[in-house]
């Protein structure tokens, strides 16, 4: 009896010091990314891919985080080349990167989808202000994954009506997403197994549901009302990316990239905005100008918010005491 008594203690010992030795162990060892995700699996800890949450309002219990690719062009880098169709003018036309090499700086940005909410507000902005990048050398290319017919039907419809009317610049077609894709801004289809499963359960019940009203004749107002409510439910929850600024699962398309190329071919800056927060056409220019300055004066370089007229500094312990002196 004694020995068993000792014994016990000692076995919960070992299996307290077991337990132990497992909560230590690194987590990101026993965590990989799922293969539709990259092609291959890797740990976490050598790859942290770019999550970007975008969560309902408070009222709603719905929210969600979407991965974009985790190749990110970086800035410093070559621009990824690319040949696609494009309209412009009401026309249909051929636009590859490679041609402004050695001529134009481009201004390339992403938006997701033609006939939407906060797109045209951007496409229109950057056509009205056209001019004023021209005079700086500068190209103005927007691409998004709809078709040339889109862009057009698009372009010819009066922006009163939501539409663009004529643009400065072209409109470019990625609808093989690799532009897309090859600047890291597309958001790949994040529909899990698991999700598959509820939509079909979810499509199952409310089928069952309106069996049940069928049979049973349930037709007083109360009864319909349940199911619009439902069915409601249904399409705004699995709608696909039909609607990708409040979808809840907006895969397929690009999200709010902007990337300023200089005329070696070379990536600048880059910025990517969630798909429900439009860009400053203002702060692009101040950030080319900036760019344009630096390049021109190799020694300087522009502190925050500069915009030409403004000083400059020298980076330089030294140097750069003058400009701080000046603030």
């Amino acid at each position: 009896m004694a020995s068993s008594a000792t014994s016990t203690p000692f076995i919960s010992s070992i299996a307290a010091a077991a337990a132990a030795k497992s909560m230590v162990t690194p987590l990101c060892k026993t965590l990989t990314l799922p293969n539709s995700f990259s092609g291959t699996r890797k740990s976490i800890q050598s790859r942290v891919p770019r999550s970007i949450s975008l969560t309902r309002g408070s009222h709603s219990a719905k929210s969600f985080v979407v991965k974009a690719s985790s190749e990110l062009p970086l800035v410093g880098n070559v621009a990824p080349d690319f040949e696609a169709e494009a309209v412009f003018d009401q026309e249909f036309i051929k636009v590859k990167l490679s041609e402004y090499i050695g001529k134009k700086y481009v201004v390339l940005f992403f938006y997701p989808l033609d006939f939407t909410f906060v797109c045209p507000t951007e496409i229109t902005a950057f056509s009205d202000r056209h001019e004023e990048f021209e005079e700086m050398n500068t190209e103005v290319l927007g691409v998004s994954v709809d078709s040339v017919f889109s862009h057009l039907a698009w372009v010819q419809t009066d922006r009163k009506s939501g539409g663009l009317g004529d643009l400065k610049y072209p409109l470019i077609s990625d609808v093989t997403k690799s532009i897309s894709k090859s600047y890291g801004v597309l958001i790949p289809d994040q529909l899990s197994k698991n999700q598959t499963v509820l939509f079909i359960l979810v499509v199952v019940l409310w089928i069952l549901k309106l069996m049940q009203c069928i049979t049973t004749r349930m037709s007083n107002a109360h009864s319909l009302l349940n199911m619009e409510w439902e069915s409601d439910c249904l399409v705004h929850s699995f709608s696909g990316p039909m609607d990708p600024e409040v979808n809840t699962i907006p895969a397929g398309v690009a999200l709010r990239g902007l990337f300023i190329i200089d005329k070696e071919g070379v990536i600048q800056h880059s910025t990517i905005n969630n798909l429900a927060i439009g860009r400053s056409v203002d702060e692009t220019k101040r950030t080319l100008q900036a760019l344009q300055y630096v390049q021109e004066n190799p020694d300087e370089v522009c502190p925050a918010g500069w915009k030409p007229g403004e000083k400059s500094m020298k980076p330089d312990p030294k140097l750069s005491k003058d400009y701080f002196a000046a603030l």
